[in-house]
């Protein structure tokens, strides 16, 4: 009952927070009644008590996890962190972090329930983050020992498994702790930049000179330590760097940075449509999109100040050539060297990405990568998405479409093959065969077209895709592929995709006027393909259910309405492209392909009427195609004029 009054009367739980303590009572005994009064009116009158160390000592590391999450405790864990024993408290701010690390993500965290929090007088999550961020930022510079890597790689381990990259704010919070941690000043933001992302930062705030000397140190004086192995200061940096790439990695992952979609609208222009606003619009304008950019940037920078500056040689075989490092941490209280710390291969990616990216679009100076497409691009591309494509899309959206950046300026640049005069697929194999580098590479960049969740990055591998399709010198190697492609694909958007890129080749050799004959300036292109083009549709009309027919329209819907404007596209004008079409492929098309597509579409669009069959979006795909089909019937070059 006594406990209930003090809790109701917030001068009695001060006056018995300041009365109780030792040696008033024991160290036990204060815990308790501190512990059971604790409130936000209390924490002036607990901050006072605290300046004492050797109280803080004994019983500040308890305190940590409870004052967490109060209104207004900052001062009063900052204090723990300056008094306390260093060892014990970063042991249990560590421990608090973990528990936060399972409370509800940053996804529920958002405007609406901040508010909510707010009103009710609770704590968010990312403020616990940000002041456990300052409150580790000043233990580590308290700790006085031979081996601070081990208690710095717990750490790091520990953040990582905390931080959210959906939050700026945490993401500021964790730049600023690697800043303490690493003895270098963070870099102050222009005052002109309004993507500057700002937060509360406990060891920069405070006086490091009030911070009470470490108890345990190694020499076994106190507030000192023996001098400290050159290899283990080479080993805490190299462990920062390695914490700095998975934050990266975490953070690309975590937000729609659009470096792909932006590149290809600088790149081409024309492709946007007039009075839509563009993505570099859209990052230029946007307050929120702003502290992204500016966020990575910071990112970049600290990785910068941490000693990777450059693009050598020895960085790019690691993110090229090297094993792939998903959790570079793990384990890494127990190095003993720099050698044994790894970076990210994925946050490497990313910054590799990145610095191509600000390169091209801000004019930024950055080092460029010295690679190609053809070897290093593909390699890094198939280190990542050869055991499981889908899934790997999907976990990392963000270091995938990093993997597009890099080939998106390296296609821009013209660094595509180390060998740029010989066919691009791989000489020890048969262009024939699918395992050949050249086939692959563009296997892998259209699953990310097929399954990357961001249009914007689908459209940008596409685009990629066909880029480096065209940018095989041999026609016979590119002929191959999108047979392949036609032949073999299972996703009727990928084989629509390679219809496009067939129109693209046929327009290519027509408008360069070769004087020397090509697979697509001569009937060899059409007389390959015509028949994974236009494939025989019989099977529609003979006997198959109404459910089959509405299925195959479903799944196929895309690459049939590329296929019959690939038919509008040659039969609107014969005369220009007699010289590539077989004879008798028009009659060909319409027997096996044109009517019997025709027929199943009215055949659905009447029968569905009167059945329990459900078209839903199919019925609008369906009306369109009909349309486009009867413009293709009414072209001379096709049926003679005659019409449908």
């Amino acid at each position: 009952m006594a406990t209930t009054e003090l809790d109701r009367d917030p001068s009695k739980a001060i006056t018995a927070i300041r009365d109780a303590r030792p040696p008033a009572t024991d160290r036990f005994t204060y815990l308790t009644i501190v512990e059971s009064n604790l409130s936000p009116e209390v924490l002036p009158t607990l901050n006072e008590v605290l300046q004492d160390a050797g109280l803080t000592q004994e019983i500040g590391w308890d305190l940590v996890y409870n004052l967490v999450s109060l209104p207004g405790s900052s001062s009063c864990l900052e204090t723990i962190a300056r008094l306390g024993n260093p060892r014990e408290v970063i042991l249990k701010v560590l421990e608090t972090l973990e528990l936060l690390g399972e409370e509800e993500g940053y996804e529920a965290d958002d405007e609406a329930e901040t508010t909510k929090e707010k009103k009710e007088g609770g704590v968010t999550k990312t403020e616990k983050f940000i002041t456990l961020m300052g409150m580790l930022a000043i233990l580590h510079g308290r700790i006085k020992t031979k081996y601070p890597s081990r208690f710095l790689a717990q750490t790091l381990q520990t953040v990582l498994g905390a931080y959210e990259a959906g939050s700026e704010e945490m993401t500021a919070a964790v730049i600023n702790l690697v800043h303490s941690l690493s003895g270098k000043r963070a870099r102050p933001p222009l005052p002109s930049r309004k993507s500057s992302v700002n937060v509360a930062n406990l060891d920069a705030r405070g006086d490091r000179g009030k911070n009470a000397p470490d108890p345990e140190a190694d020499d076994g004086k106190e507030g000192e330590a023996k001098t400290e192995d050159p290899d283990e200061t080479e080993l805490q940096q190299k462990l920062l760097l390695s914490f700095a790439t998975c934050v990266l990695e975490r953070y690309a992952n975590g937000n729609d940075l659009a470096w792909a979609g932006r590149l290809v609208e600088f790149y081409e222009p024309e492709r946007t449509v007039p009075g839509r606003r563009t993505l570099m619009g859209a990052f230029r304008e946007e307050e929120g999109l702003l502290a992204k950019d500016g966020i990575v940037g910071n990112l970049v920078a600290l990785i910068g100040d941490l000693g990777l500056r450059s693009c050598s040689r020895t960085f790019l075989k690691h993110v090229c050539e090297g094993p792939l490092h998903e959790n570079p941490l793990a384990g890494s209280e127990d190095f003993e060297s720099a050698s044994q710390v790894k970076l990210s291969t994925g946050g490497a990616v990313c910054l590799v990405a990145y610095w191509v990216f600000s390169s091209t679009i801000f004019d930024a100076d950055h080092p460029q990568p010295e690679m190609n497409i053809f070897p290093d691009h593909y390699a890094v591309l198939d280190k990542f998405l050869q055991d499981d494509a889908h899934a790997q899309i999907q976990q990392s959206p963000g270091t995938v479409e990093a993997l597009v950046t890099i080939g998106l300026w390296l296609h821009a640049n013209k660094f595509v093959s180390a060998n740029p005069n010989t066919p691009l697929t791989n000489p020890t194999t048969s262009p024939e065969d699918p395992t050949s580098d050249f086939m692959r590479y563009i296997h892998l960049v259209t699953l990310i077209a097929l399954f990357h969740p961001k249009l914007h990055v689908r459209n940008a591998a596409s685009t990629l895709a066909g880029q480096v399709l065209h940018s095989d010198p041999s026609d016979d190697d590119r002929l191959k592929v999108l047979y392949d492609l036609l032949e073999n694909c299972t996703f009727a958007s990928l084989k629509a995709r390679a219809i496009t890129w067939l129109r693209e080749e046929l327009i290519a050799a027509f408008t360069a006027k070769l004087h020397q004959a090509t697979a697509f300036s001569t009937l060899q292109a059409l007389e390959t393909v015509q028949y994974v083009v236009f494939p025989n549709l019989d099977f529609l009309v003979e006997d198959t259910n109404l459910e089959e027919v509405v299925e195959y329209l479903v799944t196929n819907a895309p690459f049939l309405m590329q296929a019959v404007n690939l038919g509008l596209f040659l039969w609107s004008s014969p005369e220009k492209w007699n010289a590539v079409l077989p004879t008798n492929m028009d009659a060909t098309v319409r027997q096996r392909w044109f009517e019997p597509l025709l027929e199943s579409i009215e055949r659905v669009q009447k029968e569905s009427k009167s059945s329990d069959v459900e078209l839903g979006p199919l019925e609008g795909e369906l009306a369109v195609l009909k349309g486009r089909l009867e413009d293709l019937a009414a072209k001379e070059g096709f049926t003679g004029g005659k019409g449908v």
